[in-house]
């Protein structure tokens, strides 16, 4: 694909959201939820926040994708995300994976492991995150990582490249890795995009609701364009809404502004780069 090919497909997943209104119910972060449904919003999904087992299963049905955030765990969710991973696969629903915490406690780990026979579509973390992942999964993450991860990256995105593509091309879906600048592959075909926000990481939740936000477009197309578009659409309206705010406070709002505003015209102006795996 070229640059021109991956924006027109990028810009359709936009409209086709914009359009559809999607549902893409989320077990996520309880510190994030707020935020979460706000960006599925602004972008054109429609928003659902689960915690019991039989909800899950009922809302996967209806749903046209899903989100699983492993940031703050209740004991609940032991038997709530199984269950629901299981109705995802049968029914040949997109999910969205965010494993972050990784590393930090003996459920979060096996619950992580579990979910290696129930891959999701699309996995979206730190570089950290996404080289732990795959070596839990026994892949091919070209370092030798283990231990705690918490929710801050301490490897480059760059380093990050062989456990992400080892990654989807396991789960043959995409994977996606944020940082200063963005990765994200399915294995074949790589992409670098530049651009967003420092203010990003002055505000809880904004690696939460982009994985929100990317199940929203995992919703009307394929896994690979949609971990595109949601990086894409972050890093314009992260960039304006830095131009119009006085701190972190008013970025998030102005953020979420301009999640709902972000125009094709300033999809073209972004900055990808795309590479062989």
């Amino acid at each position: 694909m070229t640059e021109h090919e991956v924006k027109q497909q990028i810009i359709s997943a936009i409209s086709k959201a914009r359009e559809t209104t999607p549902l893409s119910p989320s077990i996520t972060n309880t510190v994030t939820t707020n935020l979460v449904a706000n960006a599925q919003l602004a972008v054109g999904g429609s928003a659902a926040m689960i915690y019991l087992p039989d909800e899950a299963e009922a809302m996967a049905l209806i749903g046209g994708s899903f989100y699983i955030n492993m940031g703050t765990l209740l004991p609940v969710y032991a038997e709530t995300l199984p269950r629901v991973i299981r109705v995802l696969k049968k029914n040949s629903k997109p999910w969205v994976l965010d494993p972050v915490g990784i590393g930090v406690g003996s459920l979060r780990e096996s619950l992580l492991l579990s979910m290696k026979e129930c891959p999701p579509s699309v996995i979206r973390g730190n570089a950290s995150e996404i080289i732990a992942l795959a070596n839990l999964w026994g892949l091919d993450s070209g370092m030798d990582k283990d231990g705690v991860r918490g929710v801050d990256a301490t490897d480059s995105v760059e380093s990050s490249k062989k456990a992400a593509e080892s990654l989807a091309s396991y789960t043959k879906g995409a994977v996606a890795v944020s940082g200063e600048v963005d990765l994200v592959t399915d294995g074949n075909i790589t992409v670098f995009l530049d651009g967003g926000s420092a203010l990003c990481t002055k505000i809880t939740g904004a690696g939460c609701s982009l994985g929100g936000v990317t199940a929203v477009y995992a919703a009307v197309t394929s896994p690979l364009i949609a971990a595109l578009t949601a990086s894409s659409v972050y890093n314009a309206a992260s960039e304006l809404a830095e131009k119009n705010c006085k701190g972190p406070a008013s970025f998030q709002v102005a953020f979420i502004d301009n999640l709902y505003s972000v125009s094709a015209e300033q999809i073209n102006k972004s900055s990808l780069r795309i590479v062989s795996a």
